[in-house]
């Protein structure tokens, strides 16, 4: 018997909601310290390549520490993982606020920035791997949902309020205090939240367990494209690492245009995870997922030869929204395809993925930028992002026959097979595949 669809299902659980709004709080505080981290270090340098370099010390902590981090989550409280993690980032905000008030070299602000990037390693796993043991598994596609709608506002809000101190007190410690304050609500608003035991003191402290993980996504073809989309769609579509570039030299709109540049990919990311979590679960989940990413290049070669500030807005309005649909699909193939026991290590390979586009996606545009100019730049990311959707339908045809999102949770993927949910009316389907060469 098929339930009633209730949009606001997840958000009656309590727990979750100190969660949601502690992960919120938090999200916040860090675009706030990151527009005015950009803006402070590029008005320094006026180097693009230097903007590169704070998205590439970010994401080096997430690759060296994120499977050891995942494989802690397996094995210890989630909850005070997390704590652990917010009270790293906020030593690194407070950090940043002496840096700037004391007029550091640019490589205290890297540094800064790196222990900034081994907190978010830290703290993606846990996080991520936390929210099932709070949320029943058939609500996870609605708890996804709200938790990109809550990520997303943090992204609309935080780079406001990020250009508005910018542009009020020019003083990007004001920022930089903001998010440390940003970190410790999360710390508190998650302390009441009780982790139920779960079946990670077996894990062991090996380097088979480590890549544990790893081997899983590697297995599971319906994660593995889900995350190599995203993976090469932000990386090389990574148009937000040059909006400082954008809003100085292009555009010329100041600190308040950067913000409202940062807040628009957001904007529409909010407004796109409110429709999913209102509507009916997705039910051509692959083809919605192609068709988003491949939305998500045209509005980057569109918004990299726009000099227009409203086009450039309503691009990155519909860039975020596109983005956000492959956010709910991924979060809600990882989180019900995944075993509780191993929820923390593929967690963790997943922290990469997001980090690899990212701030990895940061340090490319940075570095061509400096190489071809930002415009090209953003372009041929954009074209690259259209070449990884036909690569992905040549190497994952079963995306186009991907059924229900809701449907998900029935299935449970094991070794060397590939379960996937079918359109409404074919059932479900289970193709067996030799899983492909990887990391191992």
């Amino acid at each position: 018997m098929t339930r009633d669809h209730d949009p606001y299902e997840s958000l009656r659980i309590p727990a979750y909601r100190r969660l949601l709004a502690g992960g919120v709080i938090a999200s916040m505080g860090l675009e706030v310290q990151a527009v005015a981290s950009g803006w402070e270090i590029f008005g320094r340098t006026r180097s693009y390549a230097d903007l590169g370099y704070a998205g590439l010390v970010q994401f080096l902590p997430v690759l060296l520490f994120a499977l050891p981090a995942g494989q802690a989550a397996d094995r210890w409280n989630r909850r005070k993982l997390f704590q652990l993690a917010l009270g790293l980032s906020f030593l690194a905000s407070i950090g940043l606020v002496f840096w700037s008030w004391f007029q550091g070299d640019v490589w205290i602000a890297f540094s800064l920035l790196f222990i900034s990037g081994v907190a978010r390693a830290l703290g993606m796993p846990s996080r991520a791997a936390l929210l099932p043991q709070i949320v029943p598994l058939e609500l996870l596609p609605n708890a996804v949902a709200w938790n990109s709608s809550g990520w997303q506002v943090a992204n609309v809000v935080g780079p406001g309020i990020g250009g508005l101190v910018l542009a009020v007190t020019d003083m990007p410690l004001v920022a930089y205090l903001i998010s440390a304050a940003a970190a410790c609500t999360c710390i508190l608003l998650l302390a009441p939240i009780q982790v139920p035991a779960h079946a990670s003191n077996s894990t062991q402290r090996t380097l088979a367990s480590l890549l544990q993980g790893l081997r899983f996504v590697f297995r599971t073809q319906l994660l593995l494209a889900a995350l190599t989309l995203d993976l090469f769609a932000v990386l090389l579509g990574g148009a937000t690492a040059l909006l400082p570039v954008y809003a100085k030299e292009i555009l010329v709109v100041g600190p308040q245009g950067l913000g409202a540049l940062r807040a628009a990919p957001a904007l529409g990311a909010v407004v796109m995870a409110l429709v999913i979590a209102h509507r009916p679960p997705l039910q051509r989940t692959g083809q919605a997922l192609l068709l988003s990413v491949a939305g998500f290049g045209i509005v980057t070669i569109v918004f990299g030869i726009s000099e227009s500030f409203l086009l450039s807005f309503g691009m990155l309005t519909l860039l975020g929204a596109f983005d956000n649909i492959s956010v709910v699909v991924r979060g809600t193939v990882m989180q019900t395809l995944t075993p509780d026991e191993m929820r923390g290590r593929v967690a963790a390979v997943n922290s990469v993925f997001i980090s690899s586009s990212n701030e990895l996606g940061a340090f490319e545009s940075g570095i061509v930028a400096a190489w071809l100019g930002p415009v090209r730049s953003v372009v041929f990311g954009g074209i690259g992002t259209l070449a990884v959707v036909v690569a992905a339908i040549v190497r994952w045809p079963i995306l186009l026959r991907l059924g229900p999102l809701d449907q998900l949770h029935t299935l449970r993927e094991t070794e060397n097979a590939s379960c996937s949910p079918l359109p409404s009316g074919e059932g479900l389907g289970v193709r067996e595949e030799t899983p492909p060469r990887g990391p191992m």
